[in-house]
């Protein structure tokens, strides 16, 4: 079973893509909004898959994705921005989406990933 770990500050984008994956047939999420609870969440339940915007309320997305790599080792993210430039370069099993995006999008890069 997957467990998803958004990284996203805005409430209504991280419904959005919780409700996304949802779909795909995901059960398990945590939702962080700073790049520290973003690492203790991880910490806590080891994701299979990560979803993270670049800006946060406090920190990085990149920075909270790149502590969790190191502790975890490969996990597939899917960065969703409004700021591409700032994930570049992006370590594979990573992928890039620009804000706006569409949830057809977010389940055919889950799917490709997973």
């Amino acid at each position: 079973m997957d467990h998803v770990l958004i990284i996203e500050d805005e409430p209504l984008i991280a419904l959005s893509i919780q409700m996304t994956l949802e779909d795909e047939g995901v059960t398990s999420f945590d939702i962080a909004a700073t790049e520290a609870d973003a690492v203790m969440l991880a910490s806590r339940h080891r994701p299979t898959f990560i979803t993270s915007d670049v800006a946060l309320l406090e920190g990085t997305g990149p920075s909270a994705v790149t502590a969790i790599l190191a502790r975890f080792g490969s996990i597939p993210v899917l960065f969703l921005t409004g700021n591409p430039e700032d994930c570049v370069p992006v370590t594979p099993p990573a992928v890039v989406l620009t804000k706006p995006f569409d949830a057809r999008q977010v389940a055919l890069t889950y799917r490709a990933l997973t």
